[in-house]
């Protein structure tokens, strides 16, 4: 070891030198005894042969290798995995390092019909910069989309409009197999929402991202990992889903596997209906302007609208791995993707002075969207010498998305007092938004020893977005559509961001950490075409916009992460601590930046700001795991600080609408700093066989401090969620689960919003010896999920009631053919699930 570690790395290694030094080693590697193929999570366990307790144990790598490390004695060594015949090495006394060799495992035919059973069990794993959480079991996700999968993760929650936050934090970077894909829509999570949950793997929760990871996300990182491979030969699996409102869905997971080849595809189409509703109350008040009172034209206005949004998408995801030999291999993919939304929007009127209604209006919303990208992606992987953690990867990746859309808007008097109204002009809205990005990525890993890591990368995103929008109001005068020349405009996007990035891990006794650095340099280049001067900009919008802007950063992103494992080998059950640091970016995205304005009514428009800086993190988290053999704990407590945070504020734009109603705008700014403070907790308790028992609870406070405009947004405000989960097994194996949420209420600089409860059941049955698949499931049972929030400024009142989707009745049946192995994917390679595992054994 060198002294010229850092100061933690030598403390540590002092502390453990000496029990490290009385350690032995024992390695082998396992396969399956008629392909040898290589089985990665095999289970080796070794145990004391006086009282049969559990001394030490590990799982398999990608290849199958395994190393463990032993003080010298006489054990029991077994080896195992699931469907297969155990391998026992009884009474072998070690007194210096071993190589068991090969181990070869036969295929247990007896075992099949359990394999399921075993693999339901539910698991968190705790590793350095990361929990990993399984949710493929979830019976009340079934049928439904990748966002109902992820509002059952700890510490993750999606609010009704589908905005995902981690621990409250809306500021989450979303991967998809490790990278920024199409599949999540470019940033947009509102995507997630069209994809099936079935395709999920597993989900990994990044509160402390180690410096391979991109460090955009000031929240952290929620990694989705996707099935893709499974077992040799030709296996899949075919899923068919019915439900009310109109839910229609067909998936498709194919696979194909030889000793040289595999080739994975998923195939699903949806069709859906998710109607949605709100209701808005707004009191308007007298203005001091210039020294003049103004009296608003209306003194009340109540909105209720009803959406009905019909949406037909088609997945397509195909891709090919060829091992070109024992070391290397390529693996390249396409995925595709056709969406088509025909929404329909009733927005009705009531508006109010002195108490009584004075004008009722119907406005008519009719938007359709086509919306058509793609996706290819290309691994390359090296590995050197006989160590599987040897490697060099290298990756491209290419995505292209186009997305078309048209609104037509008219509005009509039911009543008005009015002697001779001004009638509304009609309007048509035309937007074309091109979306492009490239990346390229390249990551060498090192061993050092047995228990040292040393990591070096390099990644690359060029992200262009061109979003073309034309508004068309009609001449009331002649009837003709004129274009409106304030708001048309054509907005070109383009997000840069080169990074290079080393790390350091190595276990030390008790002790395994980690410590990185990463180096970015971003640049936010957009350019503005617009109809109007700047001078006439300014006049229009009420502040100077940037026509063409070219902002770049660089910024240096250090992360420490250190694990210690309590108690010795001759525990049965495993604790530990960790603690973590990390800094981090928030950049504004396209949408945030664009100053034209996008309306969800004549009266309330959003607006990007192009003058936002990106925001900077500081993260510390500390935790704590304690798993026995039927009960897991796990909590940690963090602290973020945040400086330049976003925050979206509402004021009056000065303009009305032609009968005379204050237009509302809604703009994000940098408002100074942002402290968040919070403590999570969550239990995985299984008593029984038939008894599951999963539940987590998220506590946070925020202080946020800023002004804009002469107006001071300081808030602070304490706020918590918390979920329940619980599965039983019923006669006849008939499996029951219930999900509990709960959002508690929350408050910001302007609004109060009203806690959130929702409750989803599920009933599932396994037939035709578990290859096919029986489950109902209702989703927000209680039809509770709507946010309520009241929002107070010096010129409005307003109490605001919506539900994004209401009640969900599903219907899933699931068809599995060679699939009773349930072998896991033999190489890893395009899992992409980042290569910092740690998880150094004991």
């Amino acid at each position: 070891m060198k002294l010229n570690l850092p100061l933690i790395s030598f403390l540590l290694f002092t502390i453990s030198w000496s029990q490290a030094q009385k350690n032995i080693q024992i390695e082998g590697k396992v396969i399956e005894e008629d392909t040898n193929i290589p089985l990665e999570y095999a289970t080796i366990t070794i145990k004391n042969t006086s009282d049969s307790k559990v001394v030490t144990g590990g799982i398999t790598d990608i290849d199958g290798y395994f190393k463990l490390e032993v003080k010298p004695g006489t054990y029991n060594i077994y080896v195992e995995y699931i469907s297969y015949k155990r391998k026992e090495y009884l009474n072998k006394k070690l007194d210096r390092s071993i190589n068991l060799g090969t181990v070869s495992l036969a295929l247990d035919i007896a075992s099949l019909d359990e394999v399921t059973i075993v693999a339901e069990k539910t698991t968190v794993e705790v590793k350095l910069d990361k929990k990993v959480y399984n949710i493929g079991q979830d019976l009340t996700t079934a049928g439904g989309t990748v966002s109902d999968a992820l509002n059952n993760v700890p510490s993750v929650s999606v609010d009704i409009e589908g905005g995902i936050s981690l621990r409250g934090n809306e500021n989450v970077r979303i991967l998809i197999n490790g990278r920024p894909s199409a599949l999540a829509g470019f940033g947009d999570t509102n995507v997630l929402s069209q994809l099936p949950a079935e395709a999920i793997e597993r989900v990994e929760v990044i509160t402390s991202p180690s410096a391979r990871y991109d460090a955009e996300g000031t929240a952290g990182i929620l990694n989705i990992i996707l099935r893709q491979k499974e077992t040799l030969g030709f296996n899949g699996s075919f899923n068919f889903t019915i439900g009310n409102p109109d839910n229609i869905g067909l998936n498709s997971s194919i696979n194909y596997r030889t000793e040289k080849f595999n080739i994975f595809t998923n195939l699903s189409w949806r069709y859906f209906d998710a109607p949605r509703n709100s209701f808005t109350d707004v009191t308007y008040f007298d203005r001091l302007v210039d020294g003049e009172t103004i009296v608003p034209e209306f003194r009340r206005i109540i909105e209720d609208q009803d959406v009905e949004r019909l949406n037909r998408n088609y997945n397509a995801n195909i891709g090919i791995e060829y091992f070109i030999n024992e070391s290397s291999s390529i693996t390249g993919g396409l995925f595709y993707r056709l969406g088509s939304d025909a929404d329909l929007s009733l927005n009705s009127s009531e508006r109010f002075n002195d108490g009584t209604i004075v004008e009722e209006t119907l406005r008519r919303e009719k938007e359709t969207e086509q919306d058509n990208s793609y996706q290819i992606t290309l691994n390359y992987i090296k590995r050197f010498g006989e160590d599987s953690e040897h490697r060099l990867t290298a990756d491209f990746q290419y995505e292209n998305d186009s997305e078309d859309g048209f609104t037509n808007l008219n509005e009509d008097y039911l009543t008005t007092n009015q002697t001779d109204p001004e009638p509304f002009q009609q309007e048509q809205e035309f937007t074309e938004e091109i979306q492009k990005e490239y990346l390229i990525q390249t990551d060498y890993v090192l061993p050092i020893g047995t228990d040292s890591r040393f990591e070096a990368g390099y990644r690359g995103t060029f992200e262009n977005e061109v979003t073309d929008y034309r508004l068309e109001q009609e001449n009331i005068a002649t009837g003709n559509l004129v274009i409106n020349d304030t708001i048309t405009n054509i907005f070109d996007y383009d997000e840069n961001v080169n990074a290079v990035y080393t790390q350091y891990g190595s276990k030390l006794g008790k002790f395994s950490f980690l410590l990185g650095l990463r180096l970015e340099h971003t640049q936010l280049k957009g350019k503005i075409d617009s109809r109007l001067t700047d001078e006439e900009l300014v006049e229009a919008f009420g502040f100077p916009i940037q026509t063409d802007f070219d902002n770049n950063y660089l910024g240096l992103f250090p992360t420490v992460n250190i694990i210690y494992n309590i108690g010795d080998n001759d525990s049965d059950s495993e604790e530990s601590i960790t603690l973590g640091y990390n800094r981090r970016i928030n950049r504004p995205r396209g949408w945030f930046i664009n100053p034209f304005p996008t309306r969800s009514s004549r009266t309330n428009v959003f607006q990007g700001n192009p003058n936002l800086q990106p925001a900077f993190a500081s993260a510390f988290d500390i935790g704590y795991l304690k798993r026995w053999d039927e009960f897991t704990l796990t909590t940690s407590v963090y602290y973020q600080y945040e400086t330049d945070s976003f925050e979206r504020v509402q004021e009056n734009t000065g303009q009305q609408t032609t009968d005379g109603i204050d237009i509302i705008r809604t703009i994000p700014i940098n408002l100074s700093t942002n402290a968040r403070t919070g403590a999570e907790l969550g239990v995985l308790y299984n008593p029984a066989k038939w008894l599951r028992l999963n539940s987590s609870f998220n506590f946070f406070q925020f202080e946020t401090e800023g002004q804009f405009n002469g107006v001071d947004y300081s808030a602070k405000n304490t706020s918590w969620f918390a979920r329940l989960s619980s599965k039983v097994i019923l006669p006849w194996k008939i499996d029951w689960q219930t999900n509990a949420n709960y959002r508690g209420a929350l408050q910001d600089a302007q609004s109060d919003t009203e806690g959130i409860l929702s409750i989803d059941l599920a009933l599932s049955k396994e037939l035709l010896n578990n290859n096919l698949t029986l489950s109902l499931n209702v989703r927000d049972l209680l039809n509770s999920r709507r946010r309520k929030s009241v929002t107070t400024t010096d010129f409005f009142n307003r109490f605001r009631d919506s539900q994004w989707r209401q009640r969900q009745i599903n219907f899933s049946v699931i068809y599995r053919f060679n699939q009773q192995l349930n072998k896991r994917d033999r190489s890893g390679r395009g899992t992409g699930s980042g290569g910092d595992d740690f998880d150094f054994e004991d």
